[in-house]
């Protein structure tokens, strides 16, 4: 049964890290539509938090008030310590949340350096022109993405050409090369093959090790299974738990994510 297993306590790991993002009653209202209802969520150092729900659960939406593309109509949110107003995506990136969304915000016909460093090129100011450093960009593109364990065959090559979890990997080593305190990847293994999820379950769990807190969201409960310590599953606007990996089984979190089981 689901309440015998949810009484099977797991002792949390992070329980002495520092709190990286702590969203507290979080409301958001869309006219009469109430999307999220006083939903709380919280994400320490080095921890991987899965996030996870049905298709208009809330998830999405709780992931743009964080990100800045929605405004809270009532709750906080608490970054590193402090208490923050996030009106904008560009405000979230300024306190070092990067977020790695299902498009990837790639662009095909530049190559991986200009992808990697896309908003954040590196110039020389000779008078009034700047000239982009495309050979010092290239290296510590090709550098960076290698000290993450991901491999290029060259950093020119079109990320067009690439395939999806390739695209992946650039996108998280950008993250992590641009000083990231918060990674947050939307479905990144939605549509990849069974090798490249792999590859990308790798990179998260390179991630974890240095340190870099990791929001997860997945409609894959195995793949949670293999890279979560922990998850947070919302249905209809509303938090049903929070829950450490192993006490609950994969068919109890289906259940809860459905509504086939209350928590």
């Amino acid at each position: 049964m689901l309440q015998e297993v949810a009484e099977r306590k797991v002792e949390d790991p992070f329980a002495d890290q520092p709190v990286i993002v702590d969203m507290k009653s979080i409301v958001k209202r869309f006219g009469t539509v109430e999307a999220l209802r006083g939903v709380d969520f919280t994400v320490r150092k080095g921890e991987v938090r899965a996030l996870m729900g049905d298709n208009g659960a809330g998830k999405s939406t709780l992931i743009k008030v964080l990100t800045g593309v929605h405004t809270p109509t009532a709750g906080e949110i608490v970054f590193d310590g402090e208490s923050v107003q996030i009106n904008s995506p560009a405000d979230a990136r300024a306190l070092g949340i990067e977020t790695c969304y299902q498009d990837l915000a790639l662009i095909p016909l530049m190559s991986i350096w200009r992808n990697f460093f896309l908003g954040r090129e590196l110039v020389t100011n000779i008078g009034p022109i700047k000239w982009l450093q495309r050979n010092e960009m290239a290296n510590q593109c090709r550098d960076s993405l290698k000290d993450i364990g991901i491999h290029i065959r060259s950093a020119e090559e079109k990320v067009g050409k690439m395939s999806g979890g390739e695209r992946q990997s650039i996108a998280i080593g950008r993250a992590i090369h641009f000083g990231a305190k918060l990674l947050i990847l939307d479905e990144p293994t939605s549509a990849l093959s069974v090798k490249e999820t792999g590859k990308v379950l790798s990179y998260i769990m390179n991630a974890k090790e240095r340190g870099l807190p990791v929001i997860f969201i997945t409609h894959n409960v195995n793949h949670i299974y293999q890279v979560s310590d922990s998850y947070t599953i919302i249905r209809q606007g509303q938090s049903v738990g929070t829950y450490m990996k192993g006490e609950l089984s994969q068919q109890d979190i289906a259940d809860l994510i459905t509504g086939a089981r209350e928590k």
